[in-house]
């Protein structure tokens, strides 16, 4: 019996610190190594409008559509797979003028993932990126927010922070399928040094595009300039 009750303890002790650990690897507040950035404390009306997956041909086109008439720059963390796919939609985003991230290769959950794979994952995106042209900085965003480890420390020898957000509105199921919920959720939360995330890629965000003209000419009202996220980091 006493064997039995120290398995079970010690299964629930392993439990808790599994779950624990998976709670630690979404945080948005803490991470052992390196920088880590969900918005920038500042007083400047300023806040970065940032795009996360693709690029793809149709999601491209229906964002730069609206960021050009709204005269509004934007950061788009980008996938090393969709850009050997789409490489012609990556150059678009940049001579439109928008700054690029990596987002990963294989937009898998890097957590519990071995070192090779994480450098090759970043690497190899990196390089994609190089490739059209982009010469400025390269955030990086992982897959899901997630990570523990070995990415932020690799991340932390590159003296590269771990770039995340403060306002994800398709993350609550019922405000991601309505445009005008979207919207009112960025309004009503939106603060200095704000960083927005939303996905427009796939045609299963409607919604999200539909959105993204409410929420500049909300942000806009209330005085807000739009900054990529270089710029967001320098202010």
């Amino acid at each position: 019996m006493r064997v039995l009750l120290r398995l079970l303890t010690g299964l629930l002790v392993l439990a808790i610190c599994l779950v624990g650990l998976w709670k630690l690897s979404g945080s948005r507040s803490f991470q052992l190594f390196g920088g880590l950035v969900t918005r920038v404390e500042t007083t400047a009306p300023v806040v970065a409008l940032t795009f996360d997956d693709g690029p793809t041909p149709q999601g491209t086109d229906s964002i730069l559509s609206i960021l050009s008439q709204s005269g509004v720059r934007a950061t788009f963390f980008l996938t090393g797979t969709e850009l050997e796919r789409h490489p012609e939609a990556g150059r678009q985003i940049l001579k439109a003028g928008h700054e690029v991230g990596n987002h990963s290769y294989s937009h898998r959950r890097m957590v519990l993932r071995s070192p090779a794979f994480i450098r090759q994952e970043v690497e190899r995106t990196d390089s994609l990126i190089r490739d059209l042209g982009y010469t400025g900085p390269i955030a990086f965003r992982p897959p899901y927010g997630k990570r523990l480890f070995l990415l932020p420390r690799y991340l932390h020898q590159q003296q590269r922070p771990t770039l995340l957000w403060d306002i994800e509105p398709e993350s609550d199921p019922e405000i991601a399928g309505s445009a005008e919920r979207i919207a009112e959720d960025v309004l009503k939360r939106v603060r200095p040094g704000s960083i927005i995330l939303l996905h427009v890629m796939y045609p299963s965000r409607a919604e999200s595009r539909r959105a993204v003209p409410m929420i500049i000419e909300g942000l806009q009202a209330q005085g807000f300039r739009f900054v990529t996220i270089s710029e967001l980091l320098a202010a």
